[in-house]
C-alpha cells in the first residue's frame, strides 16, 4: 500500500519592506476578504487614534516624572557617597587615635628611660626617639584635623544635597497626583480601548499586521489607514492617489 507523505507549509518569511499594496494578493489569498480586511484595519487604526489622544492627556507629564525620580535617585545616591567618605573619615580618625596612644605609650617609656641612663650618648639616642615619636604624634594630629575639617565640608555638602532633595520629592509627588489623576480619569475608557485594539489586532495575519505597526510608526501622525478624501486624496497627507496606487 502507497502511503502519502505529508508536506508542512512554510509561511513566506515577513519582509520589513512590505506595504498593503504588496499585501494584496496575500488579502485575497486570506480566509477574510480583502474588504473585511481593510475594514478591520481602518477600525484598529481608529482604536489607536483614540488611545493616543488618551496618552496625550497626559502631555510631558510621563517625562516629567521620569526626570524627577532620575534627580531624586541621583541626590540619594550623592548623599550615600558622601556619607561613605564620611565614615572613611571617622574610620582613619580612629585608627590615628589609636596610633597616638601607642606613640604616647613609647614616648612615656623612653621619657622614664631617661631618668635611668648615665651617659650622654645613650641620652641622645634616646631624645632622638623622642623627637621621631614627637613628629609622627603631631603628624597624626594634623591629619585628625584635616579629616574633621573634611566631615564638616561633607556634611555641609550632604545638607545642601537633602535641601535640593526635598524640592525635587515635593515637585515629584505633586506631578505623580497629577498624573495619576489624569490616569485614573481615562483608565476606564484605556481598558476598553486596549481590549478592542487587541480583539482587532487578532483577527489580522502577522504580516498584515507587522506591515501595519511600521507604517504607523514610520509618519509622524501615526497614521497607517486613512479614508480618501474629496475623492482623489489621502486623507492622512492629502496628496492625490493615482488610481495606480489606490
Amino acid at each position: 500500500m502507497a502511503t502519502i507523505k505529508k508536506t508542512k507549509k512554510v509561511g513566506t518569511p515577513i519582509d520589513e519592506r512590505e506595504t498593503f499594496v504588496s499585501l494584496q494578493k496575500s488579502f485575497a489569498d486570506s480566509e477574510s476578504g480583502t474588504e473585511e480586511k481593510l475594514k478591520t484595519l481602518y477600525e484598529l487604526q481608529r482604536a489607536d487614534n483614540e488611545i493616543e489622544k488618551l496618552v496625550q492627556l497626559r502631555g510631558e507629564l510621563p517625562a516629567e516624572v521620569a526626570s524627577l525620580e532620575d534627580q531624586v535617585a541621583g541626590c540619594n545616591a550623592r548623599i550615600a557617597s558622601l556619607e561613605d567618605v564620611i565614615s572613611q573619615y571617622n574610620d582613619n580618625i580612629a585608627s590615628m587615635n589609636d596610633d597616638i596612644v601607642s606613640l604616647d605609650s613609647e614616648i612615656e617609656k623612653y621619657r622614664q628611660q631617661l631618668e635611668k641612663i648615665s651617659n650622654s650618648r645613650e641620652f641622645d639616642s634616646i631624645n632622638k626617639e623622642l623627637e621621631n615619636l614627637g613628629i609622627l604624634r603631631k603628624i597624626d594630629e594634623k591629619k585628625i584635623g584635616e579629616s574633621r575639617d573634611a566631615i564638616s565640608e561633607n556634611k555641609a555638602a550632604i545638607e545642601g544635597v537633602k535641601d535640593k532633595l526635598s524640592i525635587l520629592e515635593i515637585d515629584l509627588e505633586a506631578k505623580k497626583e497629577e498624573l495619576a489623576a489624569i490616569v485614573e480619569s481615562t483608565a476606564k475608557e484605556e481598558t476598553v480601548l486596549v481590549k478592542q485594539r487587541d480583539a482587532l489586532a487578532a483577527k489580522l495575519d502577522e504580516r498584515t499586521l507587522s506591515a501595519y505597526n511600521r507604517i504607523r510608526e514610520s509618519v509622524h501622525n501615526h497614521l497607517a489607514v486613512v479614508t480618501v478624501y474629496n475623492g482623489d486624496s489621502c486623507g492622512g497627507c492629502f496628496s492625490t492617489v493615482t488610481p495606480s496606487a489606490s
